[in-house]
């Protein structure tokens, strides 16, 4: 029997390559469920195509113009976040990939958790805004949680069958993004169609302007904090421009680990979809002769002070990595819609930290409240930018 899917976010950039990969091995994976946020007339498409059993549509207004694309398919067609959080549920999912962009996709992916699911997990935002409370309920509930993103794969993929072995720290490799040799005041004019350039990655366009920013790499620091029980200083960033070797375990012996690929989202997309297994695929392989060179570099904190500040709420912990995302889901918002400017987004993430209540050990309804009220302050804050510009 193929393996059965729920995919939440499917018109997304992750959600529209992990079709790709489910197209290539049609004996090996069946859509069970398509979910996506407001792209109505692309999730019809796909289920023309894929023919799930069900599909939810979040914005509930779209709900009669999908209802209606659907009319001659035998498909259950649902609407609103809560129908989301419902169909993860079904017993006949075998594997959740959490593909939803951003805040969004806390909700459903704990849903899925409680329910005992195995997750691929491509939203980076919920173990960011809720690891402590996700790790517990993965306990009680026997979930597993494979990670999608290339470079927690790659360090997945570098302990299997290192169990019980020490580990010393890990090394998360960064492209640097589209701007990596830019001075602090050629930062300050780029304009949002240039941040989205990015030179190696097909991504969806808030990952990609968090990789510009590096913020995406602050919010893998702190995922991983949680995937591999990890301390903050046990968790580095290089630059690594080729973005071949995609995150490194060194081990206490010495001995270092990494895997290699090309970068192409729908290796690690695969993996995790197979996982324990690998099949054998058509995907492009890595020919390390075309690449005679691989640098490293150290990270710029001062250019790039989104890495800084996630540093900055791992080692705070409770809420205020919540508080720090909202604030830069605000930011880069801002920034696409031309109200900030890319060096006034971890400008607005900083204020946002220092104003928003701290708790210490905040429980789920807590993080709401938190992410709320993070993002009224960010935006005030934006405001006030703006109207200075």
């Amino acid at each position: 029997m193929p393996k059965r899917i729920a995919l939440l976010g499917s018109t997304g950039s992750i959600g529209t390559q992990t079709l790709d990969v489910i197209s290539r091995f049609p004996e090996e994976f069946k859509i069970e469920v398509l979910t996506a946020g407001s792209n109505v007339r692309l999730l019809a498409q796909q289920a023309k195509k894929y023919h799930p059993d069900s599909v939810v549509i979040g914005n509930s207004i779209h709900f009669n113009q999908l209802k209606e694309a659907l009319k001659d398919l035998p498909v259950k067609v649902y609407a609103g976040d809560e129908a989301i959080e419902q169909v993860v549920r079904g017993s006949t999912i075998d594997l959740v990939v959490a593909a939803m962009v951003g805040y969004s996709g806390l909700k459903p992916t704990i849903s899925a958790v409680k329910a005992g699911k195995k997750i691929a997990l491509a939203n980076k935002e919920t173990l960011v805004v809720a690891g402590e409370i996700i790790k517990k309920l993965v306990k009680e509930s026997g979930s597993r949680i494979i990670p999608v993103d290339s470079e927690h794969s790659a360090i997945f993929q570098c302990l299997a069958g290192e169990s019980g072995n020490p580990v010393e720290k890990i090394t998360l490799t960064a492209s640097g993004g589209p701007f990596l040799n830019y001075t602090k005041e050629m930062l300050r004019n780029v304009k949002p169609h240039e941040a989205l350039k990015h030179p190696n990655w097909d991504m969806g366009n808030k990952v990609t302007i968090d990789s510009a920013s590096l913020m995406n790499k602050g919010l893998e620091v702190i995922e991983a904090r949680w995937l591999f029980d990890l301390l903050p200083e046990q968790i580095k960033v290089i630059i690594h421009t080729q973005s071949i070797i995609h995150s490194l375990v060194h081990f206490a012996d010495g001995s270092v680990k990494a895997q290699l690929g090309v970068p192409d989202m729908r290796v690690p997309i695969l993996y995790a979809l197979s996982y324990p297994d690998r099949l054998i695929s058509d995907l492009p392989k890595l020919d390390l002769s075309k690449y005679p060179t691989l640098s490293f570099a150290e990270p710029d904190p001062i250019r790039f002070r989104n890495l800084s500040l996630a540093y900055e709420a791992l080692r705070q912990g409770g809420n205020m990595p919540c508080i720090m995302n909202a604030a830069n889901e605000a930011a880069v918002s801002a920034f696409l819609s031309g109200k900030i400017g890319f060096l006034q987004m971890p400008d607005v993430v900083e204020y946002t930290m220092e104003k928003t209540e701290y708790f210490a050990s905040p429980g789920l309804g807590f993080l709401e409240t938190s992410n709320t009220r993070a993002r009224t302050i960010a935006q005030n804050y934006i405001n006030e930018l703006s109207k200075k510009s």
